[in-house]
Formats: C-alpha cells, structure tokens, sequence
C-alpha cells in the first residue's frame, strides 16, 4: 500500500514515514500543501497522513482537493495539534476519514492507518486470507496452512498487495506503483526478483504453487 506523509515540520515527517516503513508500507513524504497535490495529481495512493496547519495551502484545502478528484481517491488521516470540537468538525466536513491531534504515540497511528485501510473489506477484515494463505497486519506475520512464513518488509508488504487482490493479474507498473515508493528505480528488476522470492517461500510452505506469472501482463494470486 502505498501512502503519502504531508508535513511541513520535517523531523515528524521524516519520523513518521520511517515508522510506517516498518510497518510494510511504501511511502513518500512532501512539506506544503502545494507539492502534495503535485504528487497526489500523479500518483495514485491508497492513504494520506495530513497535516492541517502548513503554511500556505492548508491540510483543509488539500483534503478539499482531494475529495473534487472524486470518491476513489485516498483515505485521509488529518494531523494536527488543534483539538477543538470546531476544529475537527471542519476537517471532517472537508472530507477527511480520521483525525489525530498531536501530539500521538506511533501506535495509535499505525493502527488508525491500517483501521483506514481496511474499510473497504467485509467486516473490516484485519486478517486477510485466501485459501490457505494468511497475513495478520497488526502483528505482521504471515502463514501457509500452519507453516509461518519468514518475511522481509517488502516480501510481506507485497504479499498483502497480492491477498487484498485475489484473482486479479497485477503488472509490475501496479505493483511498483503501491508496494514501492519513488525511490524504486522503475527501469530495474526489483520487482521480479521480490515476486520470485516471496513465491519460493509460499512454495517451501506448501502445494500448490498460488502466484503465477501472467506472460507479458504481470502476476496473479491464484483462488483455490
């Protein structure tokens, strides 16, 4: 999943992208409201962690823009150090899913952001599961069967890519585009080499083989 940082206070940004890095998610981070709606107009995130109070175009203003671009865009997380009940009915009314006031324990962050994330599933799902397949992601772990499966960040942030879109033939501009950040050079074999080794571990747990490569379209989770 990939998520956007939006803070004009550059240690928290930086802080609190790093914390949801661990926590599997790719993220990218800007300082002011104008360079979020540049990245939010390219790229198509699945959250945006917000600050209100920046200078010039607010957290307000961005959360505005957001929803204009119409109801498939990004969750919303608005951040701010303002707590009043008129405060946060504003950021609402802008559109914004949640509010968190500052100052906050990383905790409470990671499990609004996945709380967030998770909306959509039935029963807000927090385990997420096909077939034989499991990724819990509050704890971070990952099964086949009763075999646990020992992942890297990326490999269990790809896998729950995969399990949130069973069935579907994800290419790898899509999966490069929501598992890694900007930082991924586009032009290399990152994702290939990720998808093959997250792919041997699920195989070494168990039978049948459940990602398979779609020629020249990309990889898909197999529904058994």
């Amino acid at each position: 999943m990939r998520l956007l940082v939006v803070d004009d206070e550059v240690s928290l940004a930086e802080a609190v992208a790093r914390g949801l890095r661990r926590e599997g998610y790719a993220v990218d981070v800007c300082h002011d409201g104008a360079a979020a709606i540049a990245q939010l107009d390219e790229v198509a995130y699945d959250l945006v962690c917000l600050d209100r109070t920046m200078p010039g175009m607010d957290g307000i203003e961005v959360c505005r823009h957001i929803r204009r671009a119409g109801s498939t865009g990004p969750r919303v997380l608005l951040l701010t150090a303002r707590d009043t009940v008129e405060d946060r009915v504003d950021g609402l009314d802008a559109g914004a899913d949640d509010y968190l006031v500052k100052p906050f324990a990383f905790a409470e962050l990671g499990a609004r952001v996945r709380n967030l994330l998770r909306r959509d599933r039935p029963q807000h799902a927090a385990v997420l599961a096909v077939g034989d397949v499991r990724a819990d992601e509050a704890r971070r772990t990952a099964f086949r069967g009763e075999r646990a499966l020992e992942l890297t960040t990326k490999e269990f942030a790809l896998l729950r890519y995969f399990l949130l879109h069973p069935g579907e033939v994800l290419s790898q501009e899509r999966l490069l585009d929501h598992v890694w950040d900007h930082a991924a050079d586009p032009f290399t074999n990152t994702v290939r080499v990720t998808v093959g080794t997250l792919r041997r571990k699920l195989s070494a747990a168990g039978e049948p083989p459940v990602i398979e490569t779609v020629v020249g379209a990309g990889y898909r989770l197999v529904e058994r």
